[in-house]
């Protein structure tokens, strides 16, 4: 088809534009050849015209149709040209916010200036192992592409990434190696992979700066060589760095800034270790201040120090050496501050005393005065002398910068060759892939040396990259065998010749610098006159003699000349060397060590000649002629390399996120050379496709019958059809190769089809519905008619009904008015009759009335008065004996007050008084004398007379003072002995009322204590069942409110809980993973040591330590574990899951130690209360014991004759047995009669008599707990008599003369009562044991914290150090809880000991009573026994044993665990055979009672089976097989363990199997976790299994299949095979679950446990197709969504089939069914958006965002998801809480949990198969 023929009317065209370079435009009309014009209109509306050129006849690109934009590669559009590779990444990048896209060979990526969430693990776990057609462009599938091939082709890899500055190089870079360093694991060293990425932020911090264009970009290019062994892991790394920008140390233009690390330095310089620097801000600096912008938006430098210094440690660099580093940068910003005095036009100075120079000087350890000297001045020499000259201020200050310069390169390189020392490995290595961030092609106003030699390398690379594409796509034609011509593209090599060939520019640069004189003015003139007429690619400007424009193959760049010579020399002045020299710093001697080498090399060469210093200068090597060299070094490493190329796009200079300027994103497509591949790629045949592809695809332009079978031919057909010039395309071996254009007049063609199609249908559908709307319409009329009519007739019958009822009722109201008048006149005169006859009787009723009051009021009065009488002749009698008797008491009073006032009243009273008055007057003659003589000694004593007279008169004061309260005294006595003699009165009065109140307190106190009893009898019997009902009330109201109010804490807690079974599971499996590195190591130590017998006998303390953790959490290691030696073993241990495994360990020990404190507590508490017991009993313990054996002997009597009776039974009943039953009405038939009669006679006695005995052992028992602390309050006070005397029936004194029946009773009751008090004994233990495991939580939250702090104080130490710190510690700890332990076993060793000697004497008083009952008991014994029915011996009885003998525990585990098969056994055995087998074996050991084989038994059965595990771990039944029987082993442990909630669940004879001597918890513990490490395993080798069949049969393989087919993919192509290849489908998948079902089930696994594995199965399946379908944008479409939901709805069916409906499977699809809803639902409208929200719970924001965004359609008539709607979802979602996360983990392993699972199967019928060698057991 000629291209002509597809511009017609509506065709869509590009035309070129100066904003957005090129703009759409719509044909209004066809286009016929020969035309001028075209007619065009705009997207805005605007019609244009378009003229043609008649001599070119070039036609505007055509556009490529809808379905195909947006594609991941660019060389699938059908149309691949500039405008449609631009606009294809303009939607891409700015509507699907997608920034990767695929160009053939080449991945385009754009910075999108946003984080985005596509690095993390996840996307590198879903990139791991895809071909690179498969998933959407990314930098982890090149990356994953180059590993493959490495691994594959056995060839070294390249990765080139390239862009300009900000384009985002050195981040691919960076995450492109964090891609190999996640994928591969380090061979035999240590931390490889972050040794790898560490180097990233040194190189950072040293070699990137802010510029214009980019906050961090790299001022210079490296290439990173990774390299790897024969396991693909990594051993090392090697860098290689090119063309640092130097200048930028010295100088930095307007919102630029120097390298990163000096503002780091200035930011941390608080920090003490820098205080000796004396630096500052980064303003205070000439080298950080020059671009005024020293900050950086969201960038905090001191934290990138912070992590630069991480870095360096991590990489090995001391903490010494890197404070010698900062010391030197350091000395370089104060170098900068060194000021330069001008004395004259050649001449400059320094002043000796400058502070800057001093602080350079004495950080470089280099004198001051030689420094400031050769600052200023420099050495001329010639051949005979040496003249010093001075330089003016401008040379001295370019001579600082050049010295500065040249440092700062020399630590540069001194660093870059550090990193690569740490990062060399030792072991040898296979392959490398190598990662290049080089600058790309540079154009600026200004271009100097440093962009001219960037533009050479990006023209080498340039020229290598068109031949690796030009040789890809002969490749192809070539494997297709299809014959093709030279594609002719562009060589750059002119260019190339231009700059690097001889007399090109590099030559002439270097000829003139070594010319004495040389000036890049006449370097120009050189240029000018060599190269203007002989290089095409050469010119020189209009207006400038000292510039020079070349032509490179991106565009042309103009260079300034000045400045090329001095930087290409990169002189610097000798003496300043030679002051640095001798400087005493050590790093600043190392750095100028390869200039003493070099001299001197160079010195030596030029012996020869007589011009030594000539030729000396000449050798120095200029900077050009060094990049040369790097630059062909680097060429020939990527040529012997397979290059991968990854072009960055800067998308605009604003730095906005998701922002794309078109003119400079075309700038950059020319300069990559992304539409140079596009033009060879259209050059040929750019479009491809399978035969199955175009078939699927184009199936809908055949006919039924031109479909063959065979579907090459068929497509041949179809093409020589549609395509009659046989030139648009070609048949090769597998593919069809177009033209370009092709496919889109095949979509073209597709989509008219399929639009006649649409149309066909849409008519039938239409005639369909518009006559089924006329014969709805039909019938509805019909139905109308219908009801009118009836509704008229109905309206006529109603009227005469109306008519007929109208007569009816003027009659009835007719009659009812004339009978309501008659009512109404006789109802008048009755009540008028009334009325008057009720007024004659109401009339007469109030006369009576009058008549009766009158006489009461009469009555009342009368006798009032009669009152009033009464009561004023008592008043005055009453008052006149009053006065009477007032008069005789005032007589009475006088003759008193006389008697008072006599003295002998007054004497007595007064008597006591006078006797103290007379002694006072004693006291004061004698006190009379003393003065009088005092008198006389005072006056011979003159001094002294004054004081004595003093105290003397205060001790008269005091005794008048005293006096005078005696007196007062005496004057209170006889009041006070009136109150005595009242208050004698009225306390004899009280004793009489208390006497009285106590007898009628106790007849009180006896009437309640009897209403008491009865009252208390009666409420107690009502009490006890209200408590119950109170109890069932509150209990269920508890119940219920916990089940409304608690469900979301009871899902909490579920949830945590499965998070800390999750947790330990995974720390489990990461300690017998270590433990399992463990081994190993320690077997190759002991034979890298088995040479050396010294190194065997060390021992090493930090392995025991681990060998100790290790066999506390279970690992059974052998006793070689101690002769390890210690630096080897401590570099495997991983110190985070340590730690973790350390904290378990101590967890662990302290649950053991709590549990044998509380055991130590029991016992103690069980010997105390034994102790109390043989106190308390009394002389009724023997009686007691005796009913206890009597009793016993009853009950075994009676257990004896209840077994003759059923055999007797049995023998009558039986017909089988040899001497048949004899017949009725025989003599032994009647002698048989006598005896059964008699037995049972005997037993209702036994009967009575064991009743009786209980009754008496229940008195017993009460008595003994009397005086107890439990028996305090029980009544035992029983009085036999009392219950005799009761009035009971007659029947009750002939079956119980004695009243035992009531005892019985009344014992019983006392019992409850007994049983009462020790169930509140009970309580009250196990709130205190609550209480001491508060305590012990407590206790171990504490620890924890302590724990925690150590850890956090740990992280702030370095690395080396804080693992010595962590393992001190740990082993300071562990050693102390060991010792502890020991000292704790010895205890309950001894406990252990006291416990059996007082059972041993237990059993020895047991035997004695039994055998003094039996001696006593034996004559009625033998009585008994004597029958005349012949008994028959029964046949013994297998035991549920397996005997074996010591040291046969290899044996029996090497045949059934090593050797065995677990195929033959799961078909043709026992399900669990092997657990059976080894427990009836632990059986046999704890019956013998020996711990030794029982611990050496189940260790060696659990290092058995891990070693089964680690060996054939990949083996789906092993592991099945095992993880059944592990269970099964643990189940047996625990329904044999004698355990109270268990044995209700066992038969009895199981319960009689019971291990009796051991108790195996701990084991039982042991085995749960081996379990789940089984478990966990069987995961992984499952999702080995499941992985590749998941994709392909749920997501790429079309179960339904349609006319939609597939889109064009371009270059790269799926990896999807054709169904005639045996694609997996989703019945492959459905097979592969059946069969670990069927293996699940065989092996008589827990149904419980394989819901759960089934369970993960379907997660596996869900994550694994949702992450795959979240990073393919191929797959989200409509058609796909329905493929998604059908197989779905295969994988419910079969978890229907197998009644698995209900485990928990189907809500794990979820989120699978919902991205599957998602892709069908209707997006268009808010409706939809809420609609999506609300359906779309278990689908993330990020999932459902990324879902809608990558949506893509199939066919034309479909829409994409517009961006407004996409916005309307984030908005209705962003207040969703939950996790950001964009994939789902498909590594998640769901917590286990092993339910107890009871066998049901008899151990002693257990039959041990022949096959299995196991005849050295013996059943028992």
């Amino acid at each position: 088809m000629a291209a002509s023929e597809l511009y017609t009317k509506y065709a869509r065209v590009w035309l070129p534009d100066a904003a957005e370079v090129w703009k759409s435009a719509e044909l209004i009309k066809d286009y016929t050849p020969g035309d001028l014009t075209l007619s065009l209109q705009l997207e805005d509306g605007t019609e244009v015209e378009h003229k043609i050129d008649p001599k070119s006849n070039n036609l505007p690109p055509l556009r490529n149709p809808n379905i195909l934009v947006g594609e991941n590669d660019l060389t699938a559009l059908s149309y691949l040209h500039e405008p449609a590779v631009l606009h294809n990444l303009k939607v891409r990048f700015i509507d699907s916010k997608l920034i990767y896209t695929y160009c053939g060979i080449v991945l385009v990526a754009i910075n999108p200036y946003e984080s985005l969430p596509i690095y993390e693990a996840d996307i590198i776990n879903a990139y791991s192992g895809q071909n690179m057609g498969d998933m959407d462009p990314h930098i982890f599938a090149v990356a994953e592409e180059a590993y493959k091939q490495m691994a594959r082709d056995e060839r070294n890899q390249s990765i080139i990434v390239s862009g300009e500055s900000g384009a985002g190089k050195t981040v691919s870079a960076k995450y492109a190696m964090r891609y190999f360093a996640t994928v591969s694991c380090s061979s035999g060293e240590a931390n490889v992979e972050e040794k790898v990425l560490a180097s990233s932020p040194i190189m950072e911090a040293l070699g990137n700066a802010k510029t214009t264009r980019n906050d961090n970009s790299s001022r210079f290019g490296k290439y990173i060589e990774i390299g790897f062994d024969k396991k693909l892991s990594i051993t090392g790394a090697n860098m290689r760095t090119y063309l640092l920008e130097k200048s930028r140390v010295v100088f930095q233009a307007q919102g630029e800034r120097n390298y990163h690390i000096f503002y780091q330095l200035c930011a941390s310089s608080h920090l003490p270790e820098f205080k000796n620097f004396k630096l500052g801000c980064a303003d205070d600096f000439n080298y950080t201040n020059q671009g005024q912008s020293p900050v950086i938006d969201a960038v905090d430098d001191a934290k990138e120090m912070s992590s630069t210094r991480k870095a360096f440690s991590m990489l090995g660099i001391s903490e010494s050496d890197q404070m010698e580093i900062y010391q030197i940068l350091a000395a370089l910003l104060h170098l900068s501050n060194v000021e330069v005095k001008d004395l004259s036009a050649d001449k400059s100075s320094i002043m000796p005393d400058n502070v800057h120079l001093m602080v350079f000087c004495d950080l470089m350890g280099v004198p001051c005065e030689e420094m400031a000297h050769w600052l200023c001045h420099r050495a001329l020499k010639t051949t005979t002398e040496t003249f010093v000259k001075p330089v003016s201020k401008t040379n001295a200050i370019n001579c600082r910068d050049a010295l500065a310069k040249h440092i700062y390169a020399r630590l540069f390189s001194s660093i870059v060759a550090s990193i690569n020392s740490a990062l060399k490995s030792t072991t040898k290595q296979r392959s490398f892939i190598g990662v290049l961030d080089i600058y790309g092609f540079e154009t600026f106003d200004i271009n100097s040396f440093e962009q001219f030699c960037i533009n050479y390398a990006n023209e080498k690379l340039q020229q290598q990259f068109n031949l690796h594409v030009f040789k890809l796509e002969q490749e192809e034609y070539m494997r297709e065998e299809i014959p093709w011509t030279l594609i002719d593209f562009y060589d750059n090599q002119p260019c190339i010749n231009l700059i690097e060939a001889k007399l090109g520019v590099l030559d002439l640069l270097d000829e003139e610098c070594r010319m004495p004189k040389g000036s890049d003015d006449t370097w120009a003139q050189k240029l000018y006159n060599t190269l203007l007429k002989q290089n095409a690619h050469f010119e020189k400007p209009r207006l400038s003699n000292t510039a020079f424009i070349i032509h490179h193959f991106a565009d042309k760049v103009e260079y300034q000349c000045e400045g090329f010579l001095e930087k290409n020399k990169d002189t610097v002045n000798e003496e300043q060397i030679n002051v640095m020299k001798k400087s005493k710093f050590d790093l600043l001697l190392k750095l100028f060590e390869d200039d003493e080498m070099a001299a001197s090399s160079a010195a030596k060469r030029s012996g020869v000649s007589g011009r030594g210093g000539q030729s000396q200068k000449d050798s120095k090597k200029t900077v050009g002629l060094q990049f040369r060299q790097s630059l062909h070094l680097l060429m020939d490493t990527l040529n012997a390399t397979t290059p991968h190329y990854v072009r960055c796009i800067k998308p605009n200079d604003n730095k906005a996120s998701f922002s794309l300027d078109p003119v400079r994103a075309v700038q950059q497509l020319r300069a990559c050379g992304i539409l140079e591949t596009v033009r060879i790629s259209a050059a040929g045949f750019p479009s491809r496709w399978t035969y199955q592809e175009f078939f699927s695809r184009y199936r809908v332009l055949l006919k039924q019958k031109d479909v063959l079978p065979d579907r090459k031919q068929t497509c041949r057909n179809l093409m020589e059809k549609l395509i009659k010039d046989e030139d648009q395309y070609q048949f090769g071996k597998s593919k069809i190769f177009f033209r370009a254009g092709q496919v889109a007049y095949l979509e073209k063609l597709r989509s008219d089809k399929l639009r006649m199609a649409c149309v066909r249908i849409q008519k039938t559908i239409r005639c369909w519905l518009a006559r089924k709307k006329y014969l709805r319409m039909r019938e509805a009329a019909v139905t109308i008619q219908r009801y009118v009519r009836g509704h008229q007739a109905r309206c006529h019958a109603k009227f005469l009904r109306r008519t007929r009822a109208a007569i009816i009722i003027q009659r009835m109201v007719r009659m009812w008015s004339a009978r309501r008048h008659y009512k109404q006149q006789r109802s008048a005169a009755v009540a008028i009759q009334s009325r008057f006859r009720a007024y004659i009787a109401r009339k007469h009723y109030f006369k009576m009335v009058f008549d009766k009051k009158a006489v009461v009021i009469q009555k009342w009065a009368r006798g009032w008065l009669a009152r009033q009488r009464y009561r004023r002749t008592l008043a005055s009698i009453i008052l006149l004996q009053s006065c009477v008797r007032r008069m005789k008491a005032k007589r009475d009073l006088k003759k008193l007050k006389v008697e008072a006032r006599s003295v002998e009243h007054f004497k007595k009273l007064n008597n006591g008084m006078e006797n103290k008055i007379m002694q006072l007057q004693h006291k004061i003659n004698e006190q009379h004398k003393e003065n009088r003589e005092l008198s006389e000694r005072l006056n011979s004593v003159e001094k002294t007379q004054a004081l004595e007279k003093e105290r003397q008169r205060k001790e008269i004061e005091n005794l008048h003072r005293s006096e005078q309260e005696a007196k007062t005294k005496a004057g209170k006595l006889p009041s006070l002995l009136e109150q005595l003699t009242f208050l004698q009165n009225e306390l004899d009065k009280t004793r009489k009322e208390k006497d009285e109140l106590e007898e009628q307190r106790k007849a009180y106190v006896e009437e309640t204590q009897q209403m008491v009893e009865e009252l208390n009898m009666k409420n107690s019997l009502l009490n006890s069942e209200k408590e119950e009902l109170n109890k069932q009330i509150q209990e269920q109201a508890q119940q219920l409110s916990e089940i409304k109010t608690n469900t979301g804490i009871t899902k909490q807690a579920e949830r945590e809980l499965a998070e800390e079974r999750s947790r330990y599971q995974s720390l489990l499996s990461e300690h017998l993973d270590l433990e399992e590195r463990h081994k190993d190591l320690r077997a190759e130590m002991d034979i890298n040591l088995s040479q050396s017998k010294k190194d065997q006998n060390r021992k090493d303390s930090i392995y025991s330590t681990c060998s100790e953790l290790s066999q506390s959490l279970g690992s059974t290691e052998g006793d070689e574990s101690s002769g390890n030696t210690e630096d080897e073993s401590q570099l495997t241990v991983d110190l985070p899951v340590l730690l973790k495994l350390q904290r378990r360990v101590t967890e662990l020990e302290q649950d053991k130690q709590s549990l044998w404190e509380q055991l130590d507590k029991k016992d103690e508490a069980q010997q105390e209360k034994a102790k109390e017991v043989e106190k308390q009993k009394t002389a009724g313990r023997t009686e007691l014991d005796l009913e206890k054996l009597k009793r016993q002997e009853l009950e075994s009597e009676n257990k004896k004759l209840k077994q003759d009776l059923n055999e007797l039974r049995k023998s009558l009943t039986s017909e089988n047995d040899e001497t048949m039953p004899p017949a009725p009405g025989t003599l032994p038939y009647n002698i048989l009669l006598e005896q059964l009669s008699s037995s049972n006679e005997e037993l209702e006695m036994r009967k009575d008599e064991v009743l009786l005995l209980r009754s008496h052992m229940v008195r017993q028992e009460a008595l003994k707990h009397k005086d107890s602390a439990l028996g305090e309050g029980v009544n035992l006070d029983l009085d036999i008599s009392t219950y005799k005397n009761v009035n009971r029936s007659a029947d009750i004194h002939t079956l119980n003369e004695d009243g035992e029946l009531w005892l019985a009773y009344e014992g019983l009751k006392e019992t409850n009562r007994l049983m009462e008090l020790q169930l509140q004994e009970q309580k009250r233990l196990q709130s205190e044991k609550y209480r001491k495991l508060q305590e012990e939580t407590n206790k171990l939250k504490a620890e924890k914290e302590q724990q925690q702090k150590f850890l956090a104080q740990s992280l702030l130490l370095p690395e080396d150090a804080r693992i010595e710190a962590s393992l001190r510690h740990e082993i300071t700890r562990l050693t102390t809880e060991n010792l502890e332990l020991l000292e704790q076993q010895e205890k309950q060793e001894k406990n252990i000991r006291k416990l059996k000697k007082q059972l041993k004497l237990y059993i020895k008083r047991v035997e004695d009573y039994e055998a003094g009952a039996q001696r006593k008991n034996d004559p009625s014994i033998m009585d008994s026994q004597i029958r005349t029915v012949h008994i028959t011996r029964k046949e013994k009885e297998y035991q549920g044993m397996l005997e074996y003998r010591e040291g046969d525990e290899g044996r029996l585990l090497k045949n059934v665990i090593t050797d065995l098969k677990p195929r033959g056994v799961a078909v043709s055995f026992l399900p669990g055979l092997p657990a059976y087998i080894i427990f009836m074996c632990l059986r046999h050991a704890d019956n013998i009672n020996d711990d030794h084989r029982v611990s050496n038994l189940l260790n060696s059965t659990i290092s058995s089976i891990k070693g089964v595990i680690k060996r054939r771990g990949n083996d789906f039944e092993v592991v099945s097989f095992w993880l059944a029987n592990t269970s099964r082993l643990m189940h047996c442990l625990k329904q044999y363990s004698g355990d109270e909630v268990v044995t209700k669940q066992n038969t009895p004879k199981q319960n009689e199997q019971c291990l009796t001597n051991f108790e195996l918890t701990e084991y039982q513990q042991v085995f749960g976790d081996l379990a789940i490490q089984i478990y966990r395993q069987l995961i992984k080798c499952m999702e080995e299994i499941l992985q590749p069949l998941i994709v392909s049969s749920m997501l790429e393989h079309e179960t339904i299949h349609s006319v939609l087919g597939s889109k064009p993919t371009g270059l790269r192509k799926k990896s999807t095979s054709s169904p005639e290849e045996g694609a997996i489908t989703v019945d492959v998948l459905l097979q592969r679950l059946s069969f670990f079902y069927t293996t699940m089930m065989q092996h008589g696994m827990d149904s419980e446990i394989i819901k759960q594995v089934v369970r993960q199965q379907f997660y596996i399946i869900c994550a694994v197709t949702l992450n795959h379908l979240l990073l393919r944008k191929d797959m989200c479409s409509w058609s796909k969504g329905l493929q998604i939901r059908y197989n779905i709805w295969q994988l419910e069916e079969w978890l229907a089939e197998r009644e698995l409906s209900d485990c928990g499977a189907k809500e794990t699809l979820e989120p699978l069914v919902q991205a599957a809803q998602l892709l069908q639902i209707k997006k268009k409208n808010e409706k939809d958006a809420k609609a999506i929200c609300e359906m779309c719970t278990a689908l993330t924001t990020a999932q459902i965002v990324k879902v809608l965004t990558l949506y893509t359609p199939v066919i034309e008539f479909e829409e994409r998801v517009s961006t407004s709607f996409i916005a309307i979802i984030r908005n209705f979602l962003k207040d969703r809480v939950e996790l950001s996360t964009l994939m789902m983990d498909a590594k998640k392993i769901f917590s286990i949990t092993l339910p107890f699972s009871p066998s049901t199967v008899a151990l002693e019928t257990i039959q041990i198969p022949a096959s299995l060698n196991l005849g050295f057991l013996k059943r028992i």
